[in-house]
């Protein structure tokens, strides 16, 4: 027989653990993320947007019903931010989601947590597009595109019973959960500093008004595109940033030398890398620069100056090095023992200096891949980024079956390189159809 003490610490056990399973969950934010919410604010809002093009109209109410049923699935976007003492950390949001929204402003908007039910992206539509827009400090762009063809396929299912009996709502097989750091798992102690942090190009010129943001995309056939980048003996993502680089050189440089580079950050998904599968972030920056020293270099000496750049540098040894410097940095004992209102100072002052060694970015998303089910529903995905500080034109690919779109995010007034792009493209005998959210032409 138990003892009443014995029976009082039972019921203090019970109410312990009734206590905990009521205790949100919390997780860490891994290292690239810990940038994010210290930079962000209205001017600087680390939003990306990815975007599906459907055959038909989205129907509001069945977007959110979509939402409702997906997002407690996915661990990674259920969640709200919390200040610690040392880290910003994740912790279990368990608030209803979002509200969907039809589209009626600019793109890329500060997600303001607290009028957003806590939450860190937003999904909103417009015609025929269902657009999903990403803090980065949930996670990278494959992480997102991870939950948008999950919600994409329950909102198909939804809208198609037909689908619905065929597929169930379960997730699909290639959908990941996995919610692994992967920069902890992978990192292997470095001291060597690998990135470069010298002051580039940045371009100036008139900005379009305020909150006003321009979009432009470029729509290319890829087995044509694939032609012309063969001739060049270049890969996809080369030739288009290559491209992009001699499209600032023509439009701001005007052909004549500079005191500084140009330099492309071009973001690398580590993912096939280290057979990882996380939905956290998990990139790292490498660039290609290009310094021009004497009057009219070029188109093909540009091109070989950016392939050759691009290929030094995306090894498996080369990008383990330059995350597993910002890791060592991260798990420094004096480091992590300093207050967050400190540490935020720093990761302010490195973001400066680093921020501006980069004229622009250019991202590729790569070829998206959907379920077979799904094809027919699918016209195409697209996703362009915010701006970021000294970086007001940036670039994004993205392709999907046999279509890559370039897109342009920009708050410059004038799409200079935007036009001097395109039309190196059609000079290359690339047919290319064109469209904007309209800023340009106002």
């Amino acid at each position: 027989m138990q003892t009443n003490k014995q029976q009082a610490a039972r019921r203090r056990n019970r109410k312990a653990a009734r206590q905990r399973s009521r205790e949100p969950k919390w997780d860490k934010l891994d290292n690239t993320a810990h940038l994010f919410p210290v930079i962000a604010g209205e001017n600087m809002t680390n939003v990306y947007r990815i975007s599906v093009v459907l055959d038909e109209p989205v129907m509001g109410d069945i977007l959110q019903q979509a939402l409702d049923m997906v997002l407690p699935k996915f661990d990674g976007f259920n969640v709200r931010l919390r200040k610690g003492f040392f880290w910003y950390y994740f912790e279990e949001n368990g608030k209803p989601a979002p509200e969907v929204k039809e589209e009626t402003t600019y793109p890329c908007r500060y997600i303001i947590q607290n009028r957003n039910n806590n939450y860190m992206f937003r999904v909103t539509y417009y015609k025929c597009r269902i657009n999903l827009e990403v803090f980065h400090v949930l996670t990278d762009g494959m992480g997102g595109l991870n939950f948008l063809k999950e919600l994409t396929y329950q909102y198909l299912r939804l809208t198609h019973p037909k689908l619905r009996e065929q597929e169930g709502d379960r997730l699909s097989a290639d959908t990941s959960l996995n919610l692994e750091d992967s920069f902890l798992q992978n990192y292997r102690k470095s001291h060597a500093k690998k990135y470069r942090s010298g002051r580039a190009y940045i371009m100036k010129a008139q900005k379009l008004r305020t909150q006003e943001f321009g979009v432009m995309h470029g729509f290319l056939n890829i087995s044509q595109l694939k032609k012309v980048c063969k001739s060049h003996e270049m890969s996809i993502n080369e030739y288009l940033v290559a491209v992009f680089m001699w499209s600032i050189y023509q439009g701001y440089l005007h052909g004549a030398p500079s005191e500084r580079p140009i330099r492309i950050a071009v973001p690398v998904n580590l993912r096939p890398y280290f057979d990882s599968v996380t939905t956290k972030n998990f990139f790292v920056m490498v660039s290609a620069e290009f310094l021009p020293q004497r009057e009219s270099h070029g188109f093909e000496e540009v091109m070989q100056i950016v392939k050759d750049s691009l290929r030094s540098q995306i090894t498996k040894e080369n990008l383990e090095d330059i995350f597993s410097y910002n890791v060592s940095n991260e798990k420094n004992f004096a480091m992590r023992a300093v207050p967050l209102p400190i540490k935020n100072m720093a990761i302010r002052s490195v973001y400066t200096t680093s921020a501006l060694a980069n004229t622009s970015t250019v991202t590729n998303i790569g070829n998206v891949k959907v379920q077979k089910a799904y094809e027919p529903y699918i016209r195409m995905f697209h996703s362009f980024l915010a701006m970021s500080k000294g970086q007001l034109l940036k670039g994004n690919i993205c392709s999907y079956q046999d279509t890559l779109a370039f897109s342009f995010s920009s708050v410059l007034e004038e799409p200079v390189v935007q036009r001097i792009f395109f039309r190196t493209l059609a000079k290359e005998g690339l047919d290319v159809v064109i469209e904007s959210n309209g800023v340009y032409y106002e």
